[in-house]
């Protein structure tokens, strides 16, 4: 088991992540292609009451490595997403470093969440 935070896009029932082209996580991925995702939202502890507010959902899936216009478009996605008012910085960003990234999506086949409001 190994978890990592990660800056991600949704997209075409796909989580999509970003990494350097080696290390821990990247070894990982290519030992053993099923992942978990998970993300917490907003969270809000309850002293009085030993009790969180809280809400979370996982998602559970095979990973594959994305290349192309497609790695491209991940990439240009979390530039809209992140930083917003930079896309024509991030365009050239894309272009100089997109071969020292990989891109990555894991394909949800099974989600769950739950939530204490």
């Amino acid at each position: 088991p190994y978890g990592i935070p990660l800056n991600y896009v949704y997209r075409e029932g796909c989580i999509c992540f970003h990494s350097a082209t080696e290390g821990h996580k990247v070894q990982n991925l290519q030992q053993n292609k099923q992942a978990s995702f998970t993300v917490v939202g907003a969270t809000r502890t309850l002293p009085r009451k030993f009790s969180t507010l809280y809400e979370s959902a996982i998602a559970f899936g095979p990973v594959i490595q994305v290349e192309g216009e497609q790695k491209l478009a991940i990439l240009e996605e979390m530039v809209s997403k992140y930083c917003p008012g930079y896309r024509e910085q991030g365009a050239s960003y894309i272009a100089h470093d997109s071969g020292r990234t990989c891109v990555f999506a894991l394909r949800i086949e099974q989600l769950s969440g739950k939530a204490h409001r």
